[in-house]
Order: C-alpha cells, then sequence, then structure tokens
C-alpha cells in the first residue's frame, strides 16, 4: 500500500454528500486505489476507513479524514468491516510500503520489519480486510490464454514492465528523458509499490517515484532520497497512526 496524505480537509464542514469529496480525494491522492494501488481510471469510489454502513458511525460518513479511495474489488471486500486503526495498517497513518513485501509473482506478504516489529499479524490481518491475500484468478481467454483480471495477475504484470524499464535506465543511466519516462509509465500503470521494489537499488528513481505519485511525498514516509522512513510521521495526527 502506498503511503499517503490527505492534509487538511478542503472546506471547514463535512461533506453534505460524500460523492462530492471526490475530486478533491484525487486531486491530493491520485486515481488510485488506496489499497491495491490500481490506477482506476473510472468508476474509483470515495471509500470509508469506517464503513458508512455501520450505525456507529453515522456521523463520519461526509468527514474528510474518514475518507479514501478504493477499487470495486477492495470496496466491496473490505464493506461492512468494522475498522480499528490500532489493529490494521492503514496508508493514511502508517507507512505502509514497508510493511509489506511485494514479490515477482504479484502476491504480497508481511514485510521482515512487520514481524520484526510483532506486527506481522496486523499486517495479515490488513491483507484481509480488502482481499489483497487472495491468489490468482483463473480466467482464461476461448483460447486458453490467462487474462490478467485479478489484482495479483495485474501486479505480476506490472512487475514485468517496471523490470524492463529498470533494464533500460541501466542501459543508459542517469538519463533524465528516460527518468521522466518511466515515472509516466508508472504514474499510468499504477502499483506504486511495485516500480519502488523493482528500483530498490536505483535511488535517483526511488525519489522521482515518490514526487511522481501525488500525496506520497507529503506522507513523511519517504526521504528526501527516496529512502523510506519508518515509523511513520503520521502528518495529519490520525488515531492509531505511526505503528510502522
Amino acid at each position: 500500500m502506498r503511503p499517503i496524505c490527505r492534509g487538511q480537509a478542503p472546506y471547514p464542514d463535512d461533506y453534505a454528500h460524500y460523492q462530492d469529496a471526490k475530486p478533491d480525494l484525487v486531486a491530493r491522492l491520485g486515481p488510485y486505489c488506496s489499497f491495491c494501488e490500481r490506477r482506476i481510471a473510472t468508476q474509483l469510489a470515495v471509500e470509508h476507513v469506517q464503513p458508512k454502513g455501520r450505525p456507529e458511525y453515522a456521523a463520519l460518513i461526509g468527514h474528510w479524514n474518514n475518507f479514501l479511495l478504493a477499487c470495486v474489488n477492495s470496496n466491496s471486500i473490505k464493506k461492512d468491516k468494522d475498522v480499528d486503526p490500532a489493529k490494521l495498517l492503514l496508508p493514511d497513518r502508517d507507512n505502509t510500503f514497508v510493511a509489506f513485501e511485494y514479490l515477482p509473482d504479484g502476491t504480497i506478504q508481511p514485510s521482515e520489519l512487520a514481524n520484526a516489529k510483532g506486527l506481522g499479524d496486523i499486517a495479515e490481518d490488513t491483507l484481509g480486510l480488502t482481499g489483497l491475500d487472495k491468489g490468482v484468478l483463473k480466467s482464461p481467454d476461448a483460447k486458453g490464454r490467462q487474462v490478467a483480471l485479478d489484482r495479483v495477475s495485474q501486479r505480476k504484470e506490472t512487475w514485468i514492465i517496471a523490470e524492463e524499464a529498470r533494464n533500460d535506465l541501466e542501459k543508459s543511466p542517469g538519463n533524465p528523458s528516460l527518468q521522466d519516462y518511466i515515472v509516466k509509465l508508472a504514474e499510468k500503470t499504477g502499483f506504486f509499490s511495485v516500480w519502488m521494489t523493482v528500483f530498490r537499488e536505483h535511488a535517483d528513481m526511488l525519489r522521482h517515484l515518490v514526487l511522481g505519485f501525488v500525496g506520497t511525498a507529503e506522507s513523511g514516509c519517504f526521504d528526501a532520497q527516496g529512502g523510506a522512513v519508518s515509523p511513520a510521521a503520521n502528518p495529519d495526527g490520525l488515531a492509531g497512526g505511526g505503528k510502522i
């Protein structure tokens, strides 16, 4: 999960209709699912951290600090699950990038750091919150070819694209035009954490990627060189934040 920062609410009062917050959220966080990191050009939903379907959170339905963005998969799996920020790792208050390890086969697992800090179970629960612990969906076409319709397969495809871009960069190191192109490609494909993992040995590209994904540098989870900072700064002062 890409760490993000919403910043201060654009308006002093809550939104009368929570859907009206979508333009402000996309402007602050980019058109990406806050959980799976996919770029969603359309049908990106305003997601409630504390679910709007539970009566105990009715007062938070229009509240800025209760909003994230979610794809249809993450939104439908999370649904009305109760969320205790102290028992989960959330991208608006924890450094969720360092909490998970992204693998070439498209799967995600708790990182060594999360396990070392005793947060392995919390990381596992976080993956389960929106189904990020699910495996590949078997979706062959009429000729038996696997089609990447699920998030695991799409992460795997993005890994391959990122590796090709990294190989190009290694043939032309320090090429500013190529670096700019890679950032634009990453922005178009989404999956920030995959790109950051593939380019982990290229500090200058890490900095460009952090700056390229709106709302990431503002989280305080990365230093000026693009290196991860843990525990999270939690600049919005949200409850339960800064665990990693």
